[in-house]
């Protein structure tokens, strides 16, 4: 196995006396060749099994030949959009073009096209007909049956059917990935490799599929929002590698897409293994001279120990993607790989997270899970913890302990976020008091993410007593620790459910912070979420019932502009929103108000001037009298 980069041209080819590649892999990213790159540990896992891969990187998708530097791959073609959906890439909530992207050469947008994972094969199939073509990442597993399309606002079939793309691995993929490889070097056709876990394929034939469960047609959930809410939810319960079934969709002219169960978890040593591939842990030296990459900076110095969430929010699409069951790496694999970034010429102290998808789920949220998989009707932390639920912290406990006990580490930081509510469910305090103690910057970033707990229960939040509660003890054992800390509250608008009221409600909460928030996420429908479902049909798909949605762009900004009160830019806004809540008693100049009549403001401040102006006249006049 090699430890320089992956080949990105005919000369690296030549180099390892490679004659044909077996794998071309197109990516929306630039390449970077770190395991927070999905690019980078397909490519290295392939090659760990003996296969070799060429990395192709935005590729200019007007021009056909952008595809053919490595020529016809032996076995097929991987397709990746990138680390991100192309379209959250490209576009803010708003629908506005972003100023920078992350994952390209000194942040420059627009190297990537939009839905860019069918664009790079529908010109993959220009010069190469027959070549199997399979898709994963992001943007094709949130993809996979028939979704809500937030910027074409739309019902959209499966990604399978627009692209073209033989196969599609959804979730991580690392079991599938080796499973489809195996089988086209055994000669297997492409459109018989039905049977891989995690896999999605077309068919027009079901006579082989053990007991499917039939969803919706895609006509159906096209036309009719109650069905593609009973669709998705189905979906939503089959995401277990244990309980999910094999799910079937139906399309015009007799296709069907079948989407085959999740693949098998990655065992404590499956994982170990994949992050000790030789990764450079860098990006290509090719971007050097256009700035780097801009995402590398955040992931250098971290460490990923797990993967999944058992938290499952409602806004999230790691339910779909990860799964609930936590995967995990092993302590030693985290310590070696602590040691290897101290011995980085970059490396100044500091590792800025230890976690994943959410620190502080180090292990499977119950023993029965392993045996049976999550349940499908219930959650493990909403609305109330569950009683099965496993909350001891020790393991990870012991991890940050022996992190930063390493010659060379002065700090270990714990930056991805935390379940507040499940950390308050665990009775032994250790990991609470060595959080504040240690492993703060002067501020935790936390996502109690509302104050409504009618909004909170639609998110699939704690109610806000539980922040509350967390709140009161952060400070008091920071203060203990002898250390002035704060929260930094991640807050969101225009989720659904959420009213002028709640809106209204939260501002409030933000008053009595005393400081107006940064971290402010109006609420983005992205493919595949509960809360994009609610978004799209005005239902909550878990009970059916009707929920209330702020779908016009000027009352999202209005409920926007009122956790931002504070800037001069959101007055009329905040003023409007007030007027049609009938709160108008929150314009005034009381301290409980938001903002203050702005007419009778400005007469004050103008008079203040004036008055000003003339103890100023007056002083210079004085000191003129006294130069004469």
């Amino acid at each position: 196995m090699s430890k320089d980069f992956l080949p990105i041209s005919k000369s690296d080819l030549e180099k390892r006396n490679i004659s044909q590649i077996d794998f071309v892999y197109i990516i929306g990213d630039a390449y970077v060749d770190h395991p927070s790159f999905g690019h980078a540990i397909i490519g290295r896992l392939l090659e760990a099994y003996g296969y070799t891969v060429g990395i192709i990187s935005q590729p200019d998708w007007k021009d056909k030949n952008s595809i053919s530097e490595f020529g016809q791959p032996r076995l097929g073609f991987l397709v990746s959009a990138g680390n991100m959906d192309s379209m959250v890439n490209h576009y803010s909530v708003s629908k506005k073009r972003r100023k920078k992207d992350l994952y390209s050469p000194g942040g420059k947008i627009g190297l990537r096209p939009d839905y860019a994972t069918i664009v790079y094969c529908n010109l993959i199939r220009q010069s190469y007909k027959n070549v199997p073509i399979i898709i994963g990442g992001i943007e094709a597993s949130l993809r996979r049956l028939a979704h809500y399309d937030y910027w074409q606002d739309k019902i959209k079939r499966s990604i399978l059917m627009d692209s073209g793309a033989d196969l599609l691995l959804y979730g991580m993929g690392e079991h599938a990935v080796i499973e489809v490889a195996d089988a086209l070097n055994a000669g297997i056709d492409i459109k018989d490799i039905t049977f891989i876990k995690g896999s999605v394929y077309k068919t027009k034939n079901l006579e082989n599929v053990y007991q499917p469960l039939i969803l919706p047609t895609f006509e159906e959930v096209e036309k009719n929002k109650i069905s593609y809410a009973k669709s998705f939810y189905i979906q939503y319960q089959n995401t277990d590698f244990i309980s999910g079934k094999t799910l079937v969709e139906t399309y015009p002219h007799g296709i069907y897409v079948v989407q085959n169960p999740p693949a098998l978890p990655l065992s404590d040593t499956e994982m170990d293994d994949i992050y000790a591939l030789p990764y450079k842990k860098t990006y290509h030296p090719i971007y050097k001279k256009s700035g780097g990459i801009p995402a590398i900076e955040e992931v250098k110095f971290s460490l990923v120990s797990n993967r999944g969430c058992f938290g499952a929010c409602s806004f999230c699409a790691l339910t779909f993607h990860q799964g609930r069951f936590i995967q995990k790496r092993g302590h030693d694999s985290l310590i070696a790989e602590a040691k290897e970034m101290i011995n980085d010429k970059d490396f100044k102290g500091y590792i800025h997270d230890v976690g994943g998808p959410t620190a502080n789920f180090y292990h499977t949220a119950c023993k029965k899970q392993i045996s049976k998989g999550v349940c499908t009707n219930k959650q493990c932390l909403f609305p109330k913890p569950c009683k099965n639920l496993d909350t001891s912290h020790e393991e990870y406990t012991k991890l940050i302990k022996d992190l930063r006990k390493l010659p060379g580490v002065k700090k270990v930081f714990i930056r991805s976020g935390i379940r507040f509510d499940y950390l308050l469910e665990d009775k032994n305090k250790s990991f609470f008091n060595e959080l504040c103690k240690y492993h703060v910057s002067g501020q935790l970033k936390v996502a109690p993410e509302h104050v409504s707990d009618r909004v909170l229960k639609l998110m699939g939040k704690p109610s806000n007593s539980v922040y509350e509660q967390f709140k009161k003890e952060f400070f008091k054992k920071s203060k203990e620790a002898g250390l002035e800390q704060y929260l930094i509250p991640y807050l969101m608008s225009s989720h659904p459910g959420s009213t002028l009221e709640d809106a209204i409600m939260l501002a409030l909460a933000v008053r009595d912070m005393g400081y107006m928030p940064q971290q402010v996420q109006d609420f983005y429908p992205t493919p595949s979420t509960l809360s994009t479902c609610m978004y799209y049909t005005g239902l909550d798909p878990r009970t059916m019932e009707k929920v209330y949605i702020p779908k016009s762009s000027h009352e999202k900004a209005m409920q926007r502009a009122l956790i931002q009160y504070k800037d001069p830019k959101n007055y009329e806004l905040v003023k409007e929103a007030l007027i049609k809540a009938g709160r108008s008693d929150l314009i005034g100049f009381d301290k409980k108000c938001l903002i203050k009549p702005r007419n009778i403001s400005k007469k004050i401040e103008n008079n203040k001037n004036r008055k000003t102006i003339k103890a100023k006249g007056k002083g210079n006049a004085k000191t003129r009298n006294k130069r004469k």
